[in-house]
């Protein structure tokens, strides 16, 4: 059966007569075997869902500490001072012993209670690693969901209507190109270090302002593409049977740019994932004590001394940004590949 489907596929690519014992295969099955057939697709896949698991299901079975859950196994230590003083010609020595409460473990090494160790505040790492992936995927996807959102919907409206609609949503995108990322950035978390904002939710209003600024590449997209999309006979059909513009737009345009859409938004999870990372590492994202992929590198900013002798409390964050982006960038590619109509292989 695997022959007969693969004969058809061969002969749908190369525009071949088909066998009358060769089944059709649909396009949706035929882009899933093409991307079934890449080994750095599937390569990518597991990464990704590896790095999910990881991240949601990993803090339901390892409940031996908790995100923000100090390890205070210290001691207690006892330190004493002797004082020697004179009065009336007669010498007493006054012997003070004080309490002082140590936390023995931070940046502990790798043991069996600690799996990663400890960072310089007593933190588990692993712990705050499977935590950190939460916030670095969920506010990755959330931010790409809506730009992709706000690009199909304007740029849809631009390439459909043209004219002086198009020309105003064209100069709205080169204004929001113009703007300075970083600077701004800095300016709305300064305000946000000022306000009563739990700094959990930082990162959010953070990437909402992403979102605000990086519309403007998927809105060039999906109106390029529907400049060249309108013209063709089915919209001509469409507009023969007075069908409304929305749904000529959502129903027979944007459907047709989907490809290319995914695409580009499987490629943008990483982008946003380095993103975010880059954010937390300059301070500008997740505040301590919730943990997050970037802010657990920043501390080799401030602490040469874990920068040096401490690789379990930084490198493995670095990994799993590392995987991240390159299992986001092996899917895009083979969606790429699988949704390339001309593609054989």
């Amino acid at each position: 059966m695997e022959e007969l489907e693969m004969k058809k596929e061969e002969a749908v690519d190369a525009e071949l007569p088909l066998d009358k014992n060769v089944r059709l295969m649909s396009p949706t099955r035929m882009v899933v075997r093409r991307f079934f057939r890449s080994r750095l697709s599937i390569i990518g896949l597991i990464m990704v869902v590896s790095l999910f698991l990881f991240s949601f299901v990993g803090p339901l079975v390892y409940t031996q500490w908790g995100e923000i859950e100090l390890d205070e196994s210290g001691k207690t230590e006892y330190a004493s001072s002797v004082t020697t003083y004179t009065v009336d010609g007669e010498e007493y020595t006054v012997r003070q012993t004080t309490e002082k409460y140590l936390k023995d473990n931070f940046l502990s090494a790798p043991s069996s209670e600690h799996i990663l160790g400890t960072d310089n505040e007593g933190y588990d790492v692993f712990v705050r690693l499977m935590y950190g992936g939460r916030i670095s995927l969920i506010v990755s996807f959330i931010a790409v969901f809506l730009i992709t959102i706000l690009g199909v919907v304007l740029g849809g409206i631009a390439g459909y209507f043209g004219g002086a609609i198009d020309n105003i949503i064209m100069r709205i995108c080169d204004v929001l190109m113009c703007l300075p990322g970083v600077p701004i950035l800095l300016i709305i978390s300064t305000i946000l270090d000022a306000s009563d904002i739990d700094a959990k939710y930082r990162i959010y209003l953070l990437m909402i302002y992403l979102t605000f600024i990086s519309w403007t590449g998927t809105a060039r997209l999906v109106r390029g593409q529907i400049l060249s999309l309108r013209e063709q006979e089915y919209m001509v059909a469409a507009e023969a049977m007075g069908y409304s513009t929305s749904r000529k737009i959502f129903k027979h345009l944007v459907p047709n740019v989907m490809p290319q859409l995914i695409v580009q938004m499987t490629l943008s999870l990483g982008s946003m994932i380095l993103y975010e990372a880059t954010l937390s590492y300059l301070n500008l994202g997740v505040k301590a004590p919730y943990a997050a992929w970037g802010t657990m590198i920043n501390i080799i900013s401030t602490n040469q001394d874990v920068l040096q002798n401490h690789w379990y409390v930084w490198v493995p964050a670095g990994i799993c940004i590392v995987i991240a982006v390159l299992g986001f960038n092996f899917v895009g590619d083979g969606l790429r590949d699988a949704l390339d109509p001309k593609g054989r292989r």
